[in-house]
């Protein structure tokens, strides 16, 4: 993600924290500070909102450790002001290991309260609930209190929250993924419209909820109609077949030329016969910009990268896409390059399969493809 730093890696898991955390926790101390120009209050109005981020990491990892028993991986996790984000390779296969995988996070918050209420009777530090607010109180009562709250926050039936995958996962069970997602995301966005007309006269926070939840809700949506859409499809079927390749000698100004001559805008490079490389359009604007046009193509091009054959699923191939390298693919046939898939091409792709199936319908609009459906944790605070 964009405009995020790296904290470290645990347990095998990259863990990214956006700079508008970073902000957010800038606002806070200065919040509390300002009263009584205290460094105390400050710093303790500072370590709750770390305390309370990191309930929400450990509720990602729940998630995160979850699908690994699945054999599902993680790419990271990220931090952003309004929770927290655990990136999921790919969906879960069946509704069973959905359901255990969205009920593991909300799961670890209810073991950190129930350890929190255990000590605080054993230790009689319990103050009383008038006295506690988001910056006052007793700091590990607060902290109880987020988890609770971050439990049943979660479990409200709607996407993109836990409890919108366990009621999709439930009714999965019993009918086809699709429409158990739409069934799921209908009832999200309801919600949506009732969290956005309290929010008109009560808490304004309540309008960004609606909007989160109404957006989340369309893109889960969109994302079960595409899968379902690519079910049994072969990459082969939706592969780009008419395509330039770039050698690793070349120069960015004779890219140039081809990037204005068509519409392809991402480029294989081969060398003796091998796909060596992959030349990307945001790649080549930053090259230009730095560097300019005599710059190779081997400078440039980028040497990790995945590689289709033309035979293996759609749907499991483009779960293997990574953004942030490009959304373009090699595709082989017995080592020879036979084609590519793009997000262009296969947005297109799916929207000639849903107008064949559709014929007496107004067709759907197409998806705005930015990546693989993975599967996005939240946790709102």
């Amino acid at each position: 993600m964009k405009w995020s730093l790296k904290l470290g890696r645990i347990l095998g898991i990259d863990v990214y924290i956006h700079v508008t955390f970073l902000l957010l926790l800038g606002f806070v101390g200065l919040a509390h500070w300002l009263p009584d120009r205290s460094l105390p209050s400050a710093l303790s109005g500072v370590g709750f909102f770390m305390g309370l981020f990191a309930c929400v990491l450990l509720h990602e990892y729940g998630h995160a450790l979850m699908a690994r028993r699945y054999g599902i991986k993680t790419r990271d996790i990220t931090l952003l002001p309004i929770g927290g984000v655990a990136r999921l390779e790919r969906m879960p296969e069946q509704p069973i290991q959905e359901l255990w995988v969205a009920l593991a996070g909300p799961a670890v918050n209810v073991v950190i309260a129930a350890v929190l209420f255990v000590w605080l009777n054993l230790t009689s530090s319990w103050d009383p609930v008038s006295s506690l607010s988001m910056n006052q109180g007793n700091l590990l009562e607060r902290l109880f209190a987020v988890n609770v709250f971050l439990v049943l926050f979660n479990m409200l039936p709607a996407f993109p929250m836990d409890g919108g995958r366990v009621l999709r996962s439930l009714l999965a069970m019993r009918m086809e993924y699709s429409r158990a997602t739409n069934i799921a995301a209908t009832i999200g966005q309801g919600m949506a419209l009732l969290f956005g007309f309290v929010g008109l006269f009560s808490n304004p926070m309540l309008l960004f909820i609606a909007l989160f939840v109404w957006f989340g809700a369309s893109q889960e949506a969109e994302a079960a109609a595409m899968k379902s859409s690519l079910a049994g499809v072969l990459v082969r079927e939706a592969m780009l077949t008419e395509f330039k390749t770039l050698a690793p000698h070349e120069t960015l100004g004779a890219v140039t030329k081809l990037l204005l001559a068509g519409s392809q805008q991402d480029f294989p490079v081969v060398e003796h016969g091998q796909v060596v490389g992959l030349l990307v359009r945001t790649d080549l604007f930053a090259a230009l910009r730095e560097q300019g046009e005599d710059v190779t193509v081997a400078a440039v091009m980028q040497r990790d990268f995945e590689i289709l054959k033309s035979d293996e699923l759609l749907d499991a191939a483009f779960s293997r896409v990574q953004p942030e390298k490009g959304l373009t693919m090699p595709v082989m046939k017995n080592s020879q390059l036979v084609g590519l898939l793009n997000a262009e091409n296969l947005g297109e792709f799916f929207m000639i399969r849903a107008a064949l199936a559709n014929r007496h319908r107004q067709p759907p609009a197409p998806p705005v493809i930015t990546g693989p459906p993975d599967l996005l944790r939240h946790s709102s605070t």
